[in-house]
């Protein structure tokens, strides 16, 4: 059985506890991940009877080669989508029908009660998001591989780093990097900042050049077109100060203290506590000013978080950042993010990239 028939099973059996037993898979992310394929503008209707993947002639032998086994429903050109939604669903004869209420439109929703106005929708939330949350081997072995990229790729482009490359060439030649090394692409637009504008969690790279402070933080991550890394560095290029020192001391012992909380029947909130904890201690609370990690996998952004408010209950197969900062206006930032997989034992650390001070300095 296919690891992809295997998640459909699982779908079901929950849909079938708390739900309609039947879903309209909208999000092109989760049919890949029910099914594996690869394209997009195509949704997966799925119920205990039938499995159909609802999509148009342009993928029709993409998706002979990624999923032979699966029922294709291919629309006629000039069908729109709704309308090949409801041709399948009268098929199926379903009379109540699960909608992912995160990602439908509403304007599509509204065209689909148009069609099918027999069929009850029936919102849902979550359903396959909730099964994402915990990777199996296959999902942790590319997370592996697209840390091992972004950690490539970060050693070559802080062998080349000069005082005259700008934010924006640095940003440039890292995703270039990742590219050479086998990547997709970026999981997200690296951020590349110097100095004060370190303070700013989501910098975009600018024209100003890396000699003109002593601070670079940078935020990047590879995509190997499914899965994806996330990990963010500071270097120290020019003259070191006690408050640059004692601040990175400072964040570096949060992600530590919070890294070595992590273990299955752990809350999140409390992995993000024990960090922030560090960090108001040290008098800089109102300075970490975002939660602490995210999951990571086919999404750069998805469940579990590691914020305050939650209260998912840690597992073996989560994937989470764990990134504590602190971003001092006027001054400058600093961010460590490394990347965990919770295990049956604790937290194991993907990341090799180093980060004790004195080997993040860095000289020209």
């Amino acid at each position: 059985m296919s690891v992809f028939v295997t998640r459909r099973k699982r779908l079901l059996r929950n849909l079938k506890k708390s739900g309609p037993g039947s879903l309209l898979v909208t999000n092109f992310k989760n049919v890949t991940y029910l099914t594996g394929f690869m394209g997009d503008d195509s949704y997966l209707l799925l119920d205990k009877q039938k499995c159909v993947l609802i999509s148009d002639g342009r993928y029709r032998t993409q998706l002979a080669e990624e999923c032979p086994d699966l029922d294709v429903y291919i629309r006629p050109t000039g069908q729109s989508m709704s309308t090949a939604v409801a041709k399948v669903v009268t098929q199926t004869r379903l009379k109540e029908l699960g909608i992912e209420s995160a990602s439908m439109s509403v304007s599509l929703h509204e065209e689909l009660k148009s069609v099918l106005p027999q069929v009850a929708m029936v919102a849902q939330s979550g359903s396959v998001e909730t099964l994402r949350q915990i990777k199996d081997a296959h999902e942790i072995s590319i997370i592996r591989r697209a840390v091992k990229i972004a950690e490539k790729a970060f050693a070559v482009f802080r062998a080349g780093i000069q005082p005259h490359h700008t934010e924006k060439q640095c940003a440039d030649f890292i995703e270039h990097t990742m590219r050479r090394f086998g990547a997709n692409g970026s999981s997200f637009p690296p951020i590349l900042a110097v100095g004060e504008r370190a303070a700013l969690p989501h910098a975009s790279p600018t024209s100003r050049t890396l000699g003109e402070s002593s601070i670079l933080l940078i935020d990047w991550g590879a995509d190997t077109g499914l899965y994806k890394s996330d990990l963010t560095r500071v270097l120290v290029t020019g003259k070191i100060s006690t408050k640059l020192r004692n601040v990175y001391e400072v964040v570096l012992r949060a992600q530590q203290e919070a890294i070595r909380s992590i273990r299955p029947g752990v809350l999140a909130k409390d992995v993000d506590a024990e960090a922030r904890a560090v960090i108001e201690e040290a008098g800089f609370g109102r300075f970490f000013s975002h939660s602490l990690g995210h999951g990571i996998g086919l999404d750069i952004h998805e469940a579990p978080s590691l914020s305050h408010t939650s209260d998912t209950v840690l597992k073996p197969g989560m994937v989470v950042t764990v990134e504590p900062g602190i971003y001092l206006p006027n001054w400058g930032g600093v961010r460590i993010e490394d990347d965990v997989l919770v295990t049956r034992q604790g937290g194991e650390v993907l990341s090799r990239v180093t980060k004790e001070f004195d080997e993040i300095i860095t000289e020209f």
